[in-house]
């Protein structure tokens, strides 16, 4: 899912000339630029300061390899007309259209489709499924959106690329006069909730492996212990895991976890698909009170938006990830119908009976069953270091300029911390329903569909507009009320859920 840019030396950049020409002359490093544009004594405190040459916020073994200082934000349309910023881009092993299907795949599939069959307990078998395909195609229309106004504001801003902060920030400079103070404040805005969302994933993966692995010991120990003793005995080997900083050092475990989440959810199938009971048996629609948990899990399982910009800025042919068919369209068509299928035939197998995990409800005695349970425990916590390196990451270059002796003691010491909080959150929540829920309704639906729709409102408040009728004003509007229903409906059921869950222990 989801080796750092090479560092280069600094370069003078002047006010005037052909700003395209200085960024190809300019020796190449993340500088402070002189503004080319209106309110300039405005904007100098504000502009892009230390934003790093690779542009993203995610691991660099996906980023772009972006080497051209970031000069002024130009006006001229016609300048900006002339600068293709995929030309521009220095990349040591671009990925082709296939590979990047394959990243986008494997960054998408993961736990979240073991939780679909739940997602259908609290829609229904026919409403779920309807619901399910056009959540996907909005997930999927957020990241052509996000995509888009990228490719333009780098064609403004003459740079090769951009990571999903960066967008928002590089949003607030190029728009309205009054919005460019905010500039920061988006990009800060967008870091938090990648965060929480990525180390809220971590968490539900350490109670994916604890549920998993009691119910095998569970049955040949006859103990019953309670799923917490499971959560915090992971805590020692997940430090270990966590303290490797270099992520081509993690890449046999991630290969190694593609292969145990596919081998477990193709048996898990294989249970699923045998003597299916009639439709009429399941609810076509489930109570409206239940919706919300319904649109928690199924953002948290589809939206795989904070990897995508990492990915575009990777391509070879980048103009092949959008447009038709395109790359994200064909990945996420997949994915989008997979999710779907396995929600709707886990919950016409098991009903109402649907546990968080579908592994959960396959038969406890079966030596098969239970070494799919095993098997998808051991990818969970080896995928657990993957999803974890993301927000270390972030935080570890926000906060590393204030240790300037024993760096390296001060990472493995916040690398210790925040796995250890993981599993403190994991411990003390773990109903693992709402926990889905509550990710997906704080987090997702603010990073894959709020933001990006803000985004676009920002990007095309002058040039080149909002449309006819301001149609694209009243879309990304929609877009956000859409987003706001589900996090404040999804958030409030799923705390409700948890303090149900506290009462009954």
């Amino acid at each position: 899912m989801k080796t750092k840019a090479d560092q280069v030396k600094p370069a003078k950049v002047e006010p005037t000339g052909n700003v395209q020409q200085q960024a190809k002359t300019a020796d190449p490093e993340p500088i402070r630029p002189h503004w080319t544009g209106s309110s300039k004594s405005e904007v100098s405190n504000y502009i892009f300061g230390s934003m790093k040459s690779s542009m993203t916020d995610v691991p660099a073994q996906t980023a772009a390899g972006s080497t051209l200082p970031l000069v002024g934000m130009p006006r001229d349309d016609e300048e900006s007309a002339l600068y293709n910023p995929f030309e521009h881009r220095k990349l040591t092993h671009p990925t082709s259209n296939t590979e990047t299907l394959v990243h986008l795949l494997k960054g998408s599939l993961g736990s979240g489709i073991l939780a679909m069959p739940l997602a259908f307990v609290n829609a229904g078998l026919w409403f779920g499924l309807g619901a399910t395909l056009a959540i996907g195609a909005i997930c999927t229309y957020c990241i052509h959106i996000l995509v888009k106004c990228s490719h333009l504001l780098c064609r403004r801003a003459q740079i090769p690329s951009l990571g999903f902060a960066d967008v928002a920030e590089t949003a607030f400079l190029a728009g309205p006069e009054g919005l460019k103070k905010y500039s920061r404040l988006a990009r800060f805005i967008i870091n938090l909730f990648l965060v929480l969302d990525l180390m809220g994933c971590c968490c539900i993966y350490i109670v994916f492996v604890a549920t998993n692995v009691k119910q095998v010991v569970d049955y040949y120990t006859h103990s019953h212990y309670d799923v917490r003793y499971y959560i915090v005995l992971t805590l020692v080997p997940l430090i270990l895991i966590n303290l490797i900083r270099k992520l081509k050092y993690l890449t046999p475990f991630s290969m190694i976890a593609n292969v145990l989440i596919g081998a477990g959810v193709g048996i898990t199938l294989y249970y699923i698909v045998m003597d299916l009971p009639a439709f009429s048996e399941r609810k076509g629609i489930a109570d409206l009170h239940h919706m919300p948990m319904f649109f928690g899990t199924v953002i948290f399982a589809l939206e795989g938006i904070g990897v995508v910009m990492s990915l575009e800025n990777n391509m070879k042919t980048p103009q092949h990830f959008i447009g038709c068919p395109g790359v994200l369209n064909t990945g996420m068509s997949v994915v989008v119908v997979l999710y779907a299928a396995v929600g709707f035939l886990g919950y016409l197998k098991y009903g109402d009976d649907t546990k968080g995990s579908v592994t959960l409800n396959l038969p406890v005695e079966d030596i098969l069953a239970q070494a799919v349970k095993i098997m998808i425990a051991i990818a969970i916590f080896l995928t657990y270091s993957l999803q974890f390196y993301v927000p270390m990451e972030i935080i570890w270059k926000n906060v590393k300029h204030n240790f300037n002796e024993h760096k390296n003691v001060a990472e493995y010491g916040i690398r210790i911390g925040l796995v250890s909080i993981t599993v403190i959150i994991a411990a003390a929540l773990p109903n693992i329903g709402p926990f889905v829920t509550l990710i997906g309704a704080v987090c997702l639906s603010t990073l894959g569909m709020m933001f990006p729709a803000v985004i676009e409102l920002v990007t095309y408040y002058e040039k080149p507009g909002y449309g006819r009728f301001n149609w694209i004003l009243w879309k990304n509007i929609g877009l956000i009320l859409f987003g706001v229903v589900g996090f404040i409906t999804g958030t409030y059921v799923s705390i409700e859920e948890f303090s149900q869950h506290l009462e009954e222990v």
